[in-house]
Parts: structure tokens; sequence; C-alpha cells
């Protein structure tokens, strides 16, 4: 199975928010790729950004995989990659 870049930003808005206490669309993402840094999001919420690093990141994409699809899936089953786009290939 593989998460397009939009079901990325959907995965970390959803987590963010249930963090944050504020709704999905209150959140703004943009993902991020850096050779030297690796995979990393901006998350802005109320005016207020903060950076994920990509271990935030897959937590995200594990509790969405559960409440969107009622997958378990663990860290070991993700990989982030980008080619185009950022996209997450997850192991069957």
């Amino acid at each position: 199975m593989i998460l397009n870049e939009q079901e990325i930003i959907n995965a970390i808005c959803t987590h963010m928010a249930e963090r944050k206490g504020v709704q999905p669309a209150q959140v703004n993402v943009q993902l991020e790729w850096d050779e030297s840094l690796g995979f990393s999001a901006e998350v802005t919420i109320d005016g207020r950004s903060q950076y994920i690093v990509e271990a935030n990141m897959l937590e995200a994409i594990e509790r969405y995989m559960l409440s969107h699809f009622d997958r378990r899936v663990f860290r070991s089953d993700l990989e982030l990659d980008v080619e185009d786009e950022m996209f997450c290939r997850i192991k069957e």
C-alpha cells in the first residue's frame, strides 16, 4: 500500500489536531525533504509554527492507518520516500 502526499498531510493534520485540541482544518502542514536532514514537516496552528521530524511523521501515519483503515502498522512497516512528491510505502 502507498499513501500519497495528501494522505501524509491528512495524517499529520489529524494527529496534530488531536494533540493540540483543535480541529484538523486549523492545521496547516508543509512537507519537507532535505538531502542532509531527511524528512520533516512545518506545522502551523493558529499562526504558530513548529517543525516535526520523521519519527513524528511516522507516528502520525501509524495512527492514521489505524483510525482510517483499521489497520495496525509499525514503524518498521513504513518507509517515506520522495520522487515527484513525497509518499509513504507501507509493507503488507
